[in-house]
């Protein structure tokens, strides 16, 4: 009874909105890990189409791809884990079911960016150059990822009533999630309660499109190995402290109310910005220093 998801003051209702497709009466594939496979799969596509402009071996991508993509999965896992142990040491087999979701992007990047490490030290390559073509296709990841997000009813956040506002059914949302002030302010349609909250999916994945289009422009005029990968930690990093302040399911970080995601984040601009300063002014120098 009652839609699935409702964005009231945009005049959309979304009358059956599933988390997976069943196949038989015992199997099924949630939309989540549909979402993130083409997320991947897209992602490659444009790595590779930026490591052509970068003068970079395609081949060379499609084997790093294999090496990031299990290590982020993997990663992504671990820090979503890591910082709900308090749940998932109680239930240790749940550990390794994905397919509800439970990945933590920040986990994600930290772990493909340390196999684009390794990787650049046992093929001889250039790991700035690398990160600078694999990052464009990672924000393809990301904007497509946070989309399962949506078919998952997870990583929303506070109650609002601006026009974005988004209107998930109670009953399909984890207890956990819910917030007094979103109890508060429950609304009843046709008998049927719903919360109202800020689509924060929907506001990292339009974020990410806008970080998208600045690398891609940035890309013939960059300057120096890296310029582009820092650019990209230090944007998405900047859209990130901002959202994840809004959402309802921050992992904290161990013994204090501070959201992990946001102490990162801040890291990160603070780290890309010193970075880039750095090394823009070192290739000044370099170039001062071959004209003389």
């Amino acid at each position: 009874m009652g839609a699935d998801i409702r964005f009231p003051h945009l005049g959309i209702v979304l009358q059956h909105v599933g988390r997976r497709i069943s196949i038989g009466d015992d199997f099924f594939i949630a939309y989540y890990g549909i979402i993130i496979a083409l997320g991947m799969l897209c992602g490659f596509l444009l790595a590779s189409v930026q490591a052509e402009r970068l003068h970079l071996d395609k081949e060379l991508m499609m084997d790093l791809a294999v090496c990031d993509i299990i290590s982020a999965v993997v990663g992504a896992r671990l820090y979503y884990v890591v910082f709900q142990w308090s749940y998932y040491g109680k239930h240790p087999m749940e550990i390794f079911d994905i397919r509800g979701g439970g990945l933590a992007i920040y986990g994600g990047v930290l772990a493909g960016v340390l196999a684009t490490y390794i990787f650049s030290r046992i093929r001889k390559v250039s790991f700035l150059d690398l990160t600078d073509a694999a990052c464009a296709g990672l924000l393809i990841g990301q904007i497509l990822g946070r989309w399962g997000n949506f078919f998952n009813r997870e990583a929303f956040g506070g109650y609002t009533d601006q026009f974005l506002a988004m209107q998930i059914k109670r009953a399909d949302v984890r207890t956990g999630d819910l917030t007094k002030e979103l109890l508060d302010h429950v609304v009843v349609l046709d008998g049927v309660e719903y919360i109202q909250v800020h689509p924060t999916f929907l506001y990292e994945s339009l974020w990410n499109l806008a970080v998208l289009v600045i690398i891609l422009l940035m890309t013939k005029k960059r300057k120096f190995s890296g310029q582009l990968f820092f650019a990209y930690l230090g944007l998405y990093g900047l859209g990130r402290f901002w959202i994840e302040g809004l959402r309802t399911d921050q992992l904290k970080l161990f013994g204090t109310g501070m959201a992990v995601s946001q102490v990162l984040s801040g890291i990160l601009v603070i780290f890309s910005i010193g970075i880039s300063i750095y090394m823009g002014r070192m290739t000044k120098k370099e170039f001062s220093e071959k004209s003389c």
